[in-house]
């Protein structure tokens, strides 16, 4: 097919005339043909092989974007060339074809004329294209028989892939390379040097189309066998294989045979037929299962284009988080992860599905077991060196409450091991909020948030789903928080990180603090790009009441609030929130059965169903830190009518640093004031809150009582509050047993027995309020911030300090609640 290229002019032109009839590409980047026209310079087009399949797609895609015709004859100096096009390769051969990569002819030529002319001024545009690969597109199951890959496709098969693929296929506009800057500073080379400036262009052009073939297909990953093969011949893994020798007296043979099984166990075995196969099979699924999936900031999906080593960690809400996000990234067309999977979904058939998927299995431990996990980090390596996308989830398992756990650091601390030993290329953390208006596990969590045992998985639960393919679930939110650098946030903790060269077992001393850091970065960030839905509106409000229950206009208004809240105070950038009305939330909370009507001659009551109330719990707290710091203030005000600024502020700063860690709130405590502030005067424009002045200083006056807005100023308060009564509640404890007395761990036990049995008293259904984890992370950051300190013995003490936070506590919890926490202590 590359020979048919030596047609005269004529030919081609009726050959792209009759290509267009059945071609439409996808252009990609959407913003190509502005930026490339604005530049007003002369361009040169290379593309990655010399094929004609390839060539009149390029040139529909310029007529499309009204760019320079690749047809066109190009002069520089006093060379003359035919057309403005450059091949890197050509196929060699009719039947047995194999790929040509001596250096380009053309390119020399060119590069060769302009310097000798001194006429730089020229755009090297690189130009991918692929069959089969457009976003956004549908495609038909034979179309992907036929669909891009890594291996150098025969003139045949070329033909047939632009027939079946003509409406699915994607040119890829790369990044202009100047030539005047590729040559060198100023523009001035002498003529000798031209050839190495030939090469220079050549081995970026070739790095370029890598890159993009990498992030569009995955990268060219060799037979499962091979990846084995090279991770059981690292230097790391025959180390600890020759420590196994010597500790447990083994046979060199059987010990390397037990590390083979281990990465066996491990590795993935990725398959691209297979891939588009299932991404048939989940639009499907999606279609009958979600109203839409709606996807957010999407853009940052093209960092994994220009060489960079990308990390998805998303948080994990459901065992459909795995499937969305690859669904989402192959739909954008980009490749699929490979994703790190808990070894307990290794089950029998779903175990080699899930391989073929680019799923890679470890265990929840390492402890013991010196090989396996010098195995599973070299595999790891091996991933990260290709070039392939990585996905886990740092937060260990599915979150049972709907908050984000407090994340594990293993496969941090694993990934930027690997990337500290060998720095090939960028490494970004891309964050991920997955929000669900309706769970398919819903039924197995609230088993769980009511005292069930976790279940473990089996291939059952599969056949058990397929009633629930009948159901309704609402809209599904995919959103791609901000990235987070790891080059530079390592440059934070050791400026001088890039001169240290880490060998397999060596930890910095500043590398755990750098992985926490980390960590905490991700979560915040993940957090930050959450979108409220419906559903997490309506778990918000009516949650806040005591019987999940409010008039239908007071219902409504209080939404609009929330929804006007949003916007006059955004939590950030990224974070979104449905644009749908009260009344339309309404209307769409009874059409998903959370919402039941009872009509009454003063207006209609809406409640939550019951069996839908505690489950609710887990869609408020979504989205809760959106509302977490405009709620804490107004709870300084359900006991008082009027503050001072100041005590606001000292109200805010005595919770925030608790309530950032439990809810990974993204605002530094430096910043805190301003942000009080702005919250204050967002909630004035709101009407809920007035600014006064008095004797110099500023203070803030809530809403009359019995008015509209004091109820509503109630209702935000109550979304947050139980979290005050909870820390009360721990500090209650210690405080009535004095210092020295109790350990930490014995607290925890105590604040879960008295938290349970208040929650039984006093109708608290949010099961995270006597969640041990939520005491514990309280705990240690009291000890961080030295209000309480561990003896010798192991027993907490503390000073006066802890009681001037009781203080502050009893001027935002009403003498009720107080005295109920008093009661139940002493008890």
């Amino acid at each position: 097919m590359s020979r048919l290229l030596g047609l005269d002019r004529s030919l081609l032109w009726l050959a792209g005339r009759v290509t267009g009839l059945f071609v439409k590409p996808k252009v990609l980047p959407l913003d190509e043909a502005e930026r490339l026209r604005g530049r007003g310079r002369r361009v040169i087009y290379v593309l990655e092989d010399r094929a004609l399949s390839d060539y009149l797609a390029l040139q529909l895609a310029c007529r499309q974007l009204g760019l320079p015709h690749p047809g066109r004859r190009f002069a520089v100096g006093t060379q003359r060339e035919r057309r403005a096009v450059i091949y890197m390769e050509r196929s060699r051969g009719w039947f047995l074809t194999r790929a040509d990569r001596r250096l380009p002819a053309r390119l020399v030529r060119v590069v060769d004329a302009a310097v000798a002319a001194g006429d730089l001024g020229i755009d090297v545009i690189p130009v991918s294209v692929f069959w089969g690969r457009a976003p956004h597109r549908e495609s038909s199951w034979w179309s992907d028989f036929f669909a891009e890959g890594w291996t150098l496709a025969g003139r045949s098969r070329r033909v047939l892939a632009m027939f079946v693929n003509g409406r699915n296929a994607a040119v890829h506009f790369g990044e202009p390379l100047a030539l005047e800057t590729e040559a060198g500073e100023g523009g001035a080379v002498p003529a000798e040097a031209a050839r190495h400036v030939a090469r220079r262009l050549a081995r970026l052009l070739r790095a370029h189309f890598r890159h993009q073939r990498s992030a569009t297909l995955g990268p060219d990953l060799s037979h499962q066998r091979t990846v084995i093969r090279e991770v059981l011949r690292s230097r790391a893994v025959r180390a600890a294989v020759a420590a196994e020798v010597r500790t447990r007296n083994l046979p060199r043979r059987e010990a390397l045979l037990v590390a083979r099984g281990y990465a066996r166990e491990i590795a993935a075995n990725y398959s691209h037929r297979f891939v588009a196969l299932m991404y048939r099979l989940l639009a499907r699924l999606w279609n009958r299962l979600y109203d839409g999936v709606d996807v957010l900031h999407a853009e940052r999906l093209a960092l994994s284009a220009d060489g960079t080593q990308v990390v998805y960690v998303p948080c994990h809400r459901s065992h459909m988080d795995y499937l969305l996000l690859s669904y989402v990234i192959y739909h954008r067309g980009y490749a699929v992860p490979h994703v790190a999977a808990g070894v307990n979904l290794n089950m029998p058939v779903i175990g080699r599905f899930l391989r073929m998927g680019g799923a890679f299995f470890l265990r929840r431990s390492f402890k013991g077991n010196a090989v396996y996990p010098a195995v599973f980090m070299k595999y790891l390596a091996v991933m990260m060196a290709r070039g392939h996308a990585i996905e886990y989830f740092i937060e260990g398992g599915r979150s049972r409450t709907g908050r984000l756990l407090q994340p594990k650091t293993g496969m941090l601390s694993m990934t930027v091991r690997a990337f500290l030993r060998e720095p090939r290329r960028p490494v970004v953390f891309v964050p991920v909020y997955f929000g669900y208006e309706r769970l398919m596990e819903g039924e197995t969590y609230l088993g769980e948030l009511t005292g069930a045992a976790k279940k473990k998985e089996s291939i059952g639960d599969l056949f058990r789903a397929i009633p629930k393919l009948k159901q309704r679930f609402g809209r599904v939110q995919v959103s791609f928080g901000e990235p987070v650098d790891l080059g530079a946030l390592l440059a934070t903790h050791a400026p001088d990180w890039r001169e240290q060269r880490l060998r397999d077992d060596s930890r910095p001393p500043w590398l755990g603090q750098a992985i926490a850091d980390l960590a905490q970065r991700i979560q915040q960030r993940v957090n930050a790009a959450a979108s409220a839905t419906p559903t997490n509106l309506l778990a918000t409000v009516l949650l806040s009441m005591p019987r999940q229950a409010m008039p239908e206009a007071d219902l409504v208004r209080q939404l609009d609030l929330y929804r006007a809240l949003l916007a006059a105070i955004p939590y950030g950038p990224d974070a979104a929130c449905t644009t749908a009305s009260g009344e339309e939330i309404v209307r769409h909370g009874e059409a998903m059965g959370l919402l039941e009507r009872r009509s009454h001659p003063l207006g209609d009551i809406l409640r939550m169903r019951e069996r839908e109330a505690v489950l609710a719990t887990y869609y408020r707290n979504n989205t809760v830190h959106l509302f977490a710091l405009p709620s804490f203030i107004a709870c300084a005000f359900l006991n008082n009518e009027v503050l001072r600024e100041s005590d606001v502020q000292r109200l805010a700063w005595r919770i925030y640093p608790y309530a950032a860690q439990e809810l990974f709130l993204h605002y530094a405590e430096a910043d805190l004031p301003t942000v009080v502030v702005r919250h204050l005067e967002g909630l004035a424009t709101l009407g809920l809150l007035r600014r006064d002045e008095a004797g110099g200083e500023v203070l803030w006056r809530r809403a009359p009582t019995g008015t509209a807005e004091a109820v509503q100023l109630s209702v935000l308060a109550h979304t947050t509050i139980s979290t005050i009564e909870r820390f009360y509640l721990a500090i209650a404890l210690l405080l009535k047993e004095g210092p020295g007395v109790l350990s930490q761990d014995a607290l925890e036990q105590r604040c879960v027995h008295m938290a349970s049995r208040m929650s039984v008293l006093y109708g608290l259904d949010s099961p995270e309020f006597f969640d041990r984890a939520m005491f514990r992370s309280f705990l240690d950051l009291l000890r961080e911030r030295e209000m309480i300190r561990l003896a010798p013995d192991g027993r907490l003490t503390f000073d006066a300090a802890l009681g001037d936070v009781v203080d502050d506590a009893q001027r935002v919890l009403s003498e009720q609640i107080r005295h109920s926490i008093l009661q139940v202590t002493h008890g």
